[in-house]
């Protein structure tokens, strides 16, 4: 039986972040919940005997303190998952370079914020810890309207290999999850065009992937047993990228 461990869950208030937080709380870990939406953070860390930091992961500072108020709070960090996102669905010519920038600084910059604060507090309390970051099947495969997501989700792939092979010598692995179409309110743009349903219809289940489904995925890989997993990307996509 694992030893009681310290998770940060960024964007951990909602979608796939609610549903990985209920999942580690479920297997005994301590949940700390770090989320812009303090109203859900607050009463799902209260429902789950977790912690909740209202965290900004597009600010590198407010990652840092997220990080430093976990450690000084329980003494340690051993999981952290870098999930926090958001989409806008408009077709490159037409967005705002605000729109752009917006999905850049979290997307992107939120994870590597996520990785360098985590990184130096394991590195420093020499723990053996995992970061997780949370990929997509938009970094692989081109879809309309997503120009800046498509960015961001193939910089966090890239990132997650040079990440694991420069903190490989500390004990410390770094490893991807990259969904397919899941039901969350990231798709909301979908929902009101009229285009979510023909999502569900591309995956070999038939229908959108459930949160909790991703969660199952996140909980294996930060797990001893998944040491061999390091500096990949882990497909839940339910074969989306495999029969177009």
């Amino acid at each position: 039986m694992l030893n009681k461990r310290v998770v940060v869950i960024t964007g951990g208030a909602s979608g796939i972040g609610e549903a990985t937080a209920r999942l580690f709380a479920e297997k005994g870990d301590q949940v700390v919940i770090a989320d812009v939406n303090e109203e859900a953070g607050v009463a799902l860390a209260a429902e789950l005997q977790g912690l909740f930091i209202k965290t900004n992961v597009a600010d590198y500072e407010q990652v840092e303190q997220l990080i430093q108020h976990t450690i000084d709070e329980f003494g340690s960090i051993d999981v952290m998952f870098n999930n926090a996102g958001i989409g806008r669905l408009t077709p490159v010519l037409d967005q705002t370079l605000q729109d752009y920038h917006d999905v850049i600084s979290i997307n992107q910059h939120g994870v590597a914020y996520g990785i360098i604060a985590a990184g130096n507090a394991m590195r420093k309390l020499e723990t053996r810890g995992v970061i997780i970051n949370t990929a997509s099947v938009f970094g692989y495969l081109a879809s309309p309207g997503t120009f800046a997501y498509h960015a961001t989700k193939g910089a966090v792939i890239m990132m997650t290999k040079s990440a694991a092979l420069e903190l490989a010598p500390y004990g410390i692995r770094v490893v991807g999850v990259a969904p397919g179409v899941v039901d969350t309110p990231i798709l909301d743009g979908y929902r009101q065009s009229g285009k979510v349903e023909a999502m569900g219809a591309k995956v070999m289940g038939n229908t959108l992937t459930k949160p909790a489904d991703i969660a199952n995925i996140v909980y294996l890989l930060s797990l001893p047993e998944s040491a061999a997993v390091n500096g990949s990307i882990v497909m839940a996509d339910d074969g989306y990228a495999s029969f177009k």
